[in-house]
């Protein structure tokens, strides 16, 4: 398998927007993104099921990269080209085993040694964060700053690093400088817009970056 992160890392979330994951992923191609996440938190299985499966029709059309956050069920049902694990959710070495060696598989690490533990499951990427105060996500860890990037980096070698948490056009450069290959984007491209052209246009700063 072919795969390299990109320096944006973008996340579609229907409970920040009103627009549809196939219509988010839509603009955010149209922006630039080239590996889209779909995270769902709320809906039921069949739901996200079908909105996801609309997305990766939408994506398909621009050999665009999907990655499901949390059920591997959807992923593997569609046949998607990625998965994104939290803590709590499938371990990675059953997702593996039910999806295959092909599939991308990112995991979510909240300080250093959730990051050295995860180097030993069959994973694409680490995700670290949130690095800033986030207001995407209800209850979220604590935050671990830039400091915290440094640390996990120093600790993973050159494993693949993608940073999450309240990360902004103005923040963005010295969470790169900080070590992370990617940032992973939420609110600062879908939250609080009145036209829907903006999150094209949020993408595109940060594919400028």
């Amino acid at each position: 398998m072919s795969f390299k992160l990109p320096r944006v890392y973008p996340i579609t979330d229907t409970s920040l927007s009103p627009l549809s994951h196939a219509e988010q992923v839509k603009l955010l191609i149209e922006g630039g993104a080239k590996f889209i996440q779909l995270r769902e938190k709320k809906a039921p299985a069949r739901a996200f099921y079908t909105a996801a499966r609309e997305a990766l029709a939408v994506a398909g059309e621009k050999n665009v990269r999907i990655v499901i956050n949390d059920r591997a069920d959807v992923a593997f049902a569609l046949q998607a080209e990625g998965l994104h694990l939290g803590q709590d959710d499938l371990p990675p070495r059953a997702a593996r085993k039910l999806l295959g060696r092909n599939v991308i598989i990112g995991f979510s690490t909240h300080n250093t040694e959730q990051a050295v533990a995860a180097l030993k499951m069959p994973i694409d990427y680490i995700a670290i964060g949130p690095v800033f105060p986030t207001g995407t996500k209800e209850n979220p860890d604590p935050v671990v700053g830039l400091e915290g990037v440094r640390r996990v980096r120093e600790a993973i070698g050159d494993f693949p690093l993608v940073a999450i948490g309240g990360i902004t056009l103005e923040n963005a450069p010295e969470v790169f400088a900080a070590g992370a290959d990617s940032i992973a984007l939420i609110g600062a491209l879908t939250a609080g817009i009145s036209d829907a052209r903006e999150i094209t246009e949020r993408m595109k700063r940060f594919a400028a970056l």
